[in-house]
C-alpha cells in the first residue's frame, strides 16, 4: 500500500473509545482494520492498538519492521510477547488502572450470582418455572474469600469482600504481609493454605508459563470439599478438564467463570447448572472502555513524540530528559 502521508501510520486492530481515536487522527494517519491478515500489514505501520483479541507473537513482531510501540487498551500485556518488542526496541504500554473498578465489580457480580443462582433462576422463571427450593443459595457473610494475586483488582476484590461480611485471606508472594494487614486481609503463607481455608476462590493473576494452569488437579485436591471458584482474570490459569471433573464429583460446587483457554468458548462446561458464565466482560464498561482507549492513545502520542511512556512495561519510567 503506496504512503499517503509522512506523518507515522497507527493500526487500530480493535475498537477503542472514540475520544481515544480523535486523539490519535489530530496526530497520525490512523488506519482501522481488524480483518486483514496481520502479518502481510504490520510491516507498515509505526504504532499498533490491540486490546485482548489480538496475539502479537515473536514471528509476528519480527515482521514489523517499523514498529515503536504497542498500545494495549486494557489490564496487562500476555496476548504480547513483551520479551521479542523488547529485542526490537519496541514499547509496550497498557491502560492498566482503566478497567480496575469494572473488573472487581464483575468478580463481585460473579460472586453473588453463583452464591444465589441467579442466572439459573431468572432462566426458570423466564421459561415459566416457579420453583424456590430448587435455587436455594448461600449467604456470602462470614464466609472466607480467598483472593489468589492482590495486584490493582485483587485488592479491590478484597476490599468489596470484606464490605460484604466475609473474612477475606489472600495470596501473593509479592505483597507483604504488613500490606494486607493493613487491608485488613489475612495473608496465606502457601496456595495450599489458602486452599485449606477459603468457601470461594477468586483468581487475580497475570497468564504466564509460572501460573498456566495454576489451578489443576492437585489445587482442587487441596481444597476444601464444596468451594466455589470465581475466575475473571484469565481463562489459562484453569486447567478446565480439571476442573470439569471436580464440578462433576462435587468437590467444586460450582464455578463463575468470564475468561476461557480458548475463547470464544463452547465447551462442555456449558453444560452444566452450577457454572455461571460471561464472554469476557470484566472490562467491559462504558467508563472503563472509554478510559483505556484515551489512555493508550495518549501513550501512542508520547512513544512516537519520544517522551515519556508512562504505562510503559518493558522501559523505565523516567523523566522525559533522562530517558
Amino acid at each position: 500500500t503506496p504512503r499517503v502521508s509522512e506523518r507515522p501510520r497507527v493500526l487500530v486492530r480493535e475498537p477503542i473509545a472514540g475520544a481515544g481515536l480523535e486523539l490519535l487522527r489530530s496526530r497520525f494517519e490512523v488506519v482501522e482494520d481488524a480483518n486483514s491478515d496481520l502479518g502481510e500489514i504490520i510491516g507498515e505501520y509505526d504504532a499498533i492498538v490491540v486490546r485482548s483479541a489480538t496475539r502479537l507473537d515473536a514471528a509476528l513482531i519480527e515482521r514489523a519492521r517499523r514498529l515503536r510501540v504497542i498500545g494495549r487498551a486494557g489490564v496487562g500485556v500476555d496476548n504480547v510477547d513483551v520479551d521479542a518488542a523488547t529485542r526490537r526496541g519496541i514499547v509496550v504500554a497498557n491502560a492498566a488502572e482503566s478497567t480496575v473498578d469494572s473488573a472487581a465489580e464483575h468478580a463481585i457480580a460473579l460472586l453473588l450470582a453463583l452464591a444465589r443462582n441467579i442466572p439459573q433462576a431468572h432462566a426458570a422463571v423466564s421459561a415459566g418455572t416457579w420453583d424456590r427450593a430448587r435455587f436455594t443459595g448461600i449467604e456470602l457473610a462470614g464466609k472466607t474469600l480467598g483472593v489468589i494475586g492482590l495486584g490493582r483488582i485483587g485488592r479491590e476484590v478484597a476490599r468489596r469482600g470484606l464490605g460484604l461480611g466475609m473474612h477475606v485471606v489472600a495470596y501473593d508472594p509479592y505483597v507483604a504481609a504488613d500490606r494486607l494487614r493493613e487491608l485488613g486481609v489475612d495473608s496465606a503463607g502457601t496456595l495450599d493454605e489458602l486452599y485449606g481455608q477459603a468457601d470461594v476462590i477468586t483468581l487475580h493473576l497475570p497468564l504466564s508459563d509460572a501460573t498456566r494452569r495454576l489451578v489443576g488437579p492437585g489445587a482442587f485436591a487441596a481444597m476444601k470439599d464444596g468451594v466455589r471458584l470465581v475466575n475473571a482474570s484469565r481463562g489459562g490459569l484453569v486447567d478446565e478438564a480439571a476442573l470439569l471433573d471436580a464440578l462433576r464429583s462435587g468437590k467444586v460446587a460450582g464455578a463463575a467463570l468470564d475468561v476461557f483457554e480458548v475463547e470464544p468458548y463452547s465447551g462442555p462446561l456449558l453444560g452444566l447448572p452450577q457454572v455461571v458464565v460471561t464472554p469476557h466482560l470484566a472490562g467491559s464498561t462504558t467508563e472503563a472502555q472509554d478510559r483505556a482507549g484515551v489512555v493508550i492513545a495518549e501513550q501512542v502520542v508520547a512513544a512516537l513524540a519520544g517522551e515519556t511512556v508512562r504505562t510503559a512495561v518493558n522501559i523505565p519510567v523516567l523523566d522525559a530528559g533522562d530517558l
